[in-house]
């Protein structure tokens, strides 16, 4: 039993050695799994399902939505988990690849070993801005609103919602966009203490051993895809981080 679970790739037409990248990983490593998770973050940035039928900007999602499917007929469970930048993918979208949404967060278990899955972006709460951004965005009347609008605002919205964050990132330093710890805390509390605690979004993958109300616990954070990738691969007996070197994962034209 191998499940796999990533997060941030970011896919976007600027940036076609990522995509490569994970279709091939998809093509090889992934059709023996039994599960892929998703955290968030897949694409860069995600308007509505509509624009899988637009010809200028749904091109690029063709062949990201053709593998994914693919895996769903050879029996590979598909989840996806909504991130900061991709929060607006529908059930449309999800039927086209075959995969399941999952609510943030969501408690798996393997063997005996309890993981709790999250994107990560709630956890960063002394991101004050941000939070407020969230509540704003998730909510159901202003994504109908923001959905109704033409394709064309929506994108112009998105392009300059990034360059804000970028702004944002610049101005205030990374470390007030990480995990708060009293957030970790609770949200471990809230789920009776499960043995992992597995997200993304931060960009700092790394493993962190957490001891809460005497329970021994474990943070284990994954990676964005650049040149690397750190993902999860998790079986009835093991949690691993592993690390792919992308340049490896390109097939040679």
């Amino acid at each position: 039993m191998t499940t796999w679970i990533i997060s941030d790739l970011h896919l976007c037409a600027q940036r076609p050695a990522v995509t490569q990248a994970f279709l091939h990983w998809l093509h090889t490593e992934v059709t023996t799994a039994d599960a892929l998770y998703i955290l968030g973050d897949f694409v860069e940035v995600w308007v509505g399902d509509d624009i899988l039928s637009d010809p200028q900007h749904g091109a690029e999602f063709v062949p990201i939505v053709q593998a994914l499917r693919a895996l769903s007929e050879r029996d590979v469970q598909l989840y996806l988990m909504h991130g900061n930048r991709d929060f607006l993918i529908g059930e449309h979208f999800a039927r086209a690849c075959g995969l399941q949404l999952l609510p943030d967060p969501t408690l798996l278990t393997f063997g005996s070993t309890r993981v709790l899955l999250s994107h990560g972006d709630a956890l960063c709460t002394d991101d004050v801005a941000y939070q407020q951004f969230r509540a704003q965005v998730r909510s159901s009347q202003w994504q109908q609103a923001f959905l109704a609008q033409p394709l064309s605002a929506r994108l112009a919205f998105a392009e300059q919602a990034r360059s804000q964050s970028a702004e944002n990132k610049s101005k205030y330093g990374m470390d007030i966009m990480d995990v708060n710890s009293a957030a970790v805390t609770t949200l471990l509390r809230e789920y009776d203490y499960p043995e992992v605690l597995l997200h993304g979004h931060t960009h700092r993958p790394g493993r962190h051993p957490l001891t809460v109300d005497g329970h021994q616990c474990e943070r284990v954070v994954l990676g964005d895809w650049h040149d690397t990738a750190v993902v999860a691969n998790i079986n009835h007996t093991s949690c691993e981080l592993q690390t792919l070197t992308l340049s490896n994962t390109i097939p040679s034209r």
